[in-house]
């Protein structure tokens, strides 16, 4: 059904402007037009792909540059979404326990054979929310950890820096444990499930990404998956699960993921299980981010998710990227409030 002007106007009524030198968002008005929006977003330095969908109608679908919307690209850490997820789909399967079991339970022969007797205190619960209390992998850990041998036990192997369900330690080495046990626990590949229990009833595509010198797949960073894939995948979460009448998770699990079990030292923003929440204009705003400005964000009260990818190889604070992809984004919310 085609979107009128006034509805267009109403919900795309903000934008981000997104040169070092044009960083103020512009307030939500009726008068803005959306091919205004479409240029001033275009402007944003890093910015490829920008599609929002509200009451499950694409308003804006947008290439600025980079590969063509319907292109599976690197996600970057926003897979840290989409693996949580598969995890829900296992325990709605009764292949895993659910998040209070043991990882040590789950990791089997994976475990290292002088591993740490705490390792039992540490719950695939704590891994989905970062609060292993394992030193981290990511930021300055990242590169020594994906030069191991063998990233499931130097991830294991690492000290405890906090008490498990302590603070968010934010770390791919902990999504990394969740697609090993994925794979211990199902005999197939992560990716081999990502296509079974998303791709396929979801009809998009998620081709094969980076694997660890034992061939589990990288679990957390680096999936393939095209900014029309990301929508869709937001619009199924939106749904409680379900998707053109395809059921891929429960709802029972998007809620349980979007429980607050702890906050991000950086921005403050609560987080659940692969998903970061906040609230913009009085709604509850849930979100997934990637290196370089790779975001999925839900508002289900105003039926509203929005995609953006962008360059993967800069990070996203280069040139004021991520402030105005967040102005962007607040705008977008608030015009959608009205």
């Amino acid at each position: 059904m085609p979107v009128s002007s006034d509805r267009r106007r109403l919900l795309l009524g903000g934008a981000a402007l997104g040169t070092l030198a044009c960083l103020r968002p512009v307030r939500a008005t009726a008068e803005l037009d959306p091919e205004e929006l479409r240029a001033r977003a275009g402007r944003l330095p890093r910015l490829h792909t920008l599609i929002v969908s509200q009451d499950g109608e694409t308003v804006l679908e947008a290439t600025f540059r980079g590969p063509p919307a319907d292109r599976p690209v690197n996600i970057k850490s926003l897979a840290k979404t989409v693996l949580a997820t598969l995890v829900g789909c296992a325990v709605d399967r009764g292949i895993l326990d659910g998040p209070d079991q043991p990882i040590t339970t789950a990791l089997g022969p994976l475990l290292p054979a002088d591993a740490s007797p705490r390792l039992a205190e540490v719950t695939i619960g704590n891994l989905l929310s970062m609060q292993a209390g394992l030193e981290r992998t990511s930021g300055a850990n990242y590169g020594g950890w994906v030069s191991s041998r063998n990233w499931v036990q130097n991830a294991l192997s690492r000290p405890f820096v906090a008490e498990p369900g302590g603070p968010m330690l934010y770390s791919t080495g902990s999504s990394h444990l969740l697609s090993a046990i994925l794979t211990q626990a199902t005999g197939q590949t992560t990716h081999q499930l990502a296509n079974e229990w998303l791709a396929e009833p979801l009809n998009i595509q998620i081709p094969p990404w980076d694997r660890d010198p034992q061939g589990i797949y990288l679990g957390g960073n680096n999936m393939l998956l095209s900014p029309r894939g990301v929508i869709r995948f937001g619009e199924m979460i939106r749904h409680g699960g379900s998707l053109d009448g395809a059921v891929v998770v429960s709802s029972d699990w998007i809620t349980t993921s979007w429980q607050p079990r702890t906050a991000s030292r950086w921005t403050g923003h609560r987080y659940g299980y692969g998903w970061f929440m906040t609230e913009t204009a009085g709604h509850q705003h849930y979100y997934g981010w990637g290196y370089g400005g790779q975001m999925l964000h839900v508002v289900p009260g105003l039926a509203l998710t929005i995609a953006v990818t962008s360059d993967p190889n800069v990070r996203s604070r280069e040139e004021g990227h991520m402030a105005g992809l967040r102005a962007l984004v607040a705008d977008t919310v608030e015009a959608a409030a009205g």
